[in-house]
């Protein structure tokens, strides 16, 4: 994979990525305290599409066990960070 994306690179892709699945009628401005569900109103359908343009564009695979844990933007990212450590 190369050079391996740190915290704030991961932090941006995901705000481009989630940026689209913010319904039109929510004022929001996203940080890392952002969180997937109540902010963002993301339905499992959309988590889950979410869930796999991000495995995509990150190119890793991410396990379902993980998805407890991440409630806002920063959990997904460290999430993130620490699986493409573990790529490497």
């Amino acid at each position: 994979m190369g050079v391996k994306p740190n915290y704030q690179d991961i932090l941006n892709k995901l705000y481009e990525i989630v940026t689209p699945f913010i319904d039109e009628d929510i004022d929001l401005e996203l940080n890392e305290n952002t969180e997937l569900g109540p902010d963002l109103g993301l339905d499992s359908l959309k988590v889950m599409k979410l869930l796999l343009i991000v495995e995509d564009s990150f190119d890793v695979s991410i396990p379902l066990n993980i998805l407890p844990d991440v409630r806002t933007i920063k959990d997904f990212a460290k999430q993130l960070e620490v699986l493409l450590q573990e790529e490497l």
